[in-house]
C-alpha cells in the first residue's frame, strides 16, 4: 500500500490515496493505530484517506492514532490540497473536499510557482449547546465553569464539526496538559467526547495554544482548535476577529469574517513517501 507522509505545523498524517487504486484493508480502523505508532508503525497522528466522492473533488476520512474517526481536521486538509494539486491530481486553485463535517474548500495560494500555503473556508463555527454537542441547558456556552475532578475551569464551547472545549489561561507554561486533558476529552459533559484548547492572549492580534486532540492527544497543531480558540476570543472579547494563533508546531493565520465564515492560513508540507506492507499472522 503506497503512503505519503504529510504534515502541517507538525501535525502529522499517513495519507493514503484510495481513490486511485491503492487498495486498503478492511480493517483500517484496526490498522491505522499499528501504522501511526511512533515505534512499531510510521508514526503519525492520525491516518488520512483519500476517497472517491460524488459531490465533491474528493472525500476525505480521518483515522485518529486511536482508531476513532474525526469529522474534520485543519491540517490534514491543508496537506491533501497541497498534494492533490501538486500530483496533479486537481488542478484548480479551489478544492472541493467533502467530509464528515461537510464539504470545505480550501484555496491554493502559490508564490514564485510553488504552493506557499493553503488557505481554507472552514465554514461557520456552530455555538448552540447541542451543535457541539454538549449536555445542559440550550444555549450557547461561553465562559462556563465546568468541574473537573474538584477543579473549576471556565470553558467556551466551539464545534467546527469537531467539538472543542476552549480555556483561556494566564500562563500555559503552568498547565499539565498530559494530565487535565484527558480529564476534560472524556468529561461527561460530552457525549462524543472533546478537543480541549488552553490558550493565552498575548494581544487583541495574537494568542498561544496548546491542544489535547480528542483521539490523537497532544499534538503540535490543531486547525480546526485554532479556529476554535478564534472564535472563542471574539465571543470573550479577548481578541479581534483577524488573530494569529502560534502553536507549538508553527502558527497559523485566522480570520472570522462578517459574512460569519472562519478562514485559516497556513503551510503544508509531504515529508515521504513509501510502501507499507500488511502482514498477516
Amino acid at each position: 500500500m503506497h503512503f505519503t507522509k504529510v504534515h502541517g505545523l507538525g501535525n502529522d498524517f499517513i495519507l493514503v490515496n484510495a481513490g486511485m487504486g491503492e487498495g486498503l484493508p478492511d480493517d483500517y480502523i484496526t490498522l491505522a493505530p499499528k501504522m501511526c505508532d511512533r515505534r512499531f508503525g510510521i508514526g503519525a497522528d492520525g491516518l488520512v484517506l483519500l476517497l472517491d466522492s460524488g459531490v465533491a473533488d474528493v472525500r476525505m476520512r480521518i483515522i485518529n492514532s486511536d482508531g476513532s474517526e474525526a469529522e474534520m481536521c485543519g491540517n490534514a486538509i491543508r496537506c491533501v490540497a497541497k498534494y492533490l494539486y501538486e500530483h496533479g491530481i486537481v488542478r484548480k486553485d479551489e478544492i472541493k473536499v467533502e467530509t464528515l463535517a461537510g464539504i470545505i474548500v480550501p484555496q491554493i495560494i502559490q508564490k514564485n510557482g510553488r504552493v506557499e500555503a493553503v488557505r481554507v473556508d472552514m465554514g461557520a463555527p456552530r455555538l448552540e449547546r447541542q451543535e457541539i454537542p454538549m449536555l445542559g441547558t440550550p444555549g450557547q456556552v461561553v465562559n462556563e465553569p465546568l468541574q473537573v475532578n474538584g477543579q473549576t475551569f471556565k470553558i467556551t464551547a466551539v464545534s467546527m464539526g469537531n467539538p472543542h472545549c476552549v480555556i483561556f489561561v494566564p500562563d500555559l507554561s503552568v498547565i499539565p496538559l498530559n494530565q487535565i486533558g484527558p480529564q476534560i476529552e472524556t468529561h461527561p459533559a460530552f457525549p462524543r467526547k472533546t478537543n480541549v484548547e488552553f490558550v493565552q492572549v498575548l494581544s487583541p492580534t495574537e494568542v498561544r495554544m496548546m491542544v489535547w486532540e480528542r483521539g490523537a492527544g497532544p499534538t503540535m497543531a490543531c486547525g480546526t482548535g485554532a479556529c476554535a480558540v478564534a472564535t472563542a476570543g471574539v465571543l470573550n472579547g479577548l481578541t479581534a476577529r483577524s488573530v494569529t494563533v502560534h502553536l507549538p508546531g508553527g502558527s497559523l493565520h485566522i480570520e472570522w469574517a462578517d459574512n460569519g465564515r472562519l478562514y485559516m492560513t497556513g503551510p503544508a508540507e509531504e515529508v515521504f513517501n513509501g510502501e507499507y506492507i500488511v502482514y498477516n499472522g
